[in-house]
């Protein structure tokens, strides 16, 4: 029977992941020491080579293993355009669209006054300053800052935030427009959602 202080320490590790309760921690621990452990030494040395090697983008803040990602090194990408996103999650989904060919900047997270994450928590500043800065490899100014925060009421204030900022520097600002998803009935939208859709339209 494995040491009950290390498998407690195991399932008290699994559960600082986010969604992830005591119920769902054990599941898991169980699963990799009872049927998996080669998958468990692999994820042990995956996890501790991430947290040694990932670092922050020095331009966009999002995570890379070099002083600069490759999307922000990309000639492909359009310089002017600077999208503005809350985690690298949400960067990656924007990419998997294929829609967007502009470069990023990852904010680590949103506006919480109730938790006290304020706009220094979040680089605002750092933010603003490449705008400023105009700090793309080659220089070029960033014209269009879309921003692509999440519709929930911090987002909202974080958007809000980073529009006040940005047009006060005479930058152009947008925002994700807010519609019916692709492929559903009308009947089952939520409300909110059909508004914002009906004041949205193009």
């Amino acid at each position: 029977m494995a040491d009950q202080g290390s498998l407690e320490l195991l399932v008290q590790s699994l559960r600082r992941l986010p969604g992830v309760g005591v119920r769902s921690a054990q599941r898991i621990a169980y699963h990799l020491l009872q049927h998996d452990r080669p998958g468990a030494q692999q994820l042990a040395r995956a996890l501790e080579q991430a947290v040694v090697s990932v670092r922050h983008c020095a331009l966009c803040h999002t995570f890379t293993e070099q002083e600069i990602c490759p999307t922000c090194l990309d000639p492909r990408r359009d310089r002017s355009q600077l999208c503005v996103v809350e985690t690298p999650a949400d960067q990656a989904a924007m990419e998997r669209t294929g829609a967007y060919k502009g470069l990023y900047f990852v904010l680590m997270g949103r506006l919480s006054p109730l938790d006290g994450v304020g706009p220094q928590d979040i680089g605002l500043q750092q933010l603003l300053d490449r705008v400023d800065a105009a700090q793309t490899p080659d220089n070029i100014p960033v014209r269009e800052v879309i921003l692509a925060t999440g519709f929930t009421a911090e987002g909202e204030t974080t958007a809000h935030v980073i529009s006040q900022a940005l047009k006060a520097r005479g930058i152009q600002v947008t925002r994700l427009a807010r519609g019916v998803p692709v492929g559903s009935e009308l009947e089952y939208v939520d409300l909110g959602t059909i508004a914002h859709a009906l004041v949205d339209r193009r």
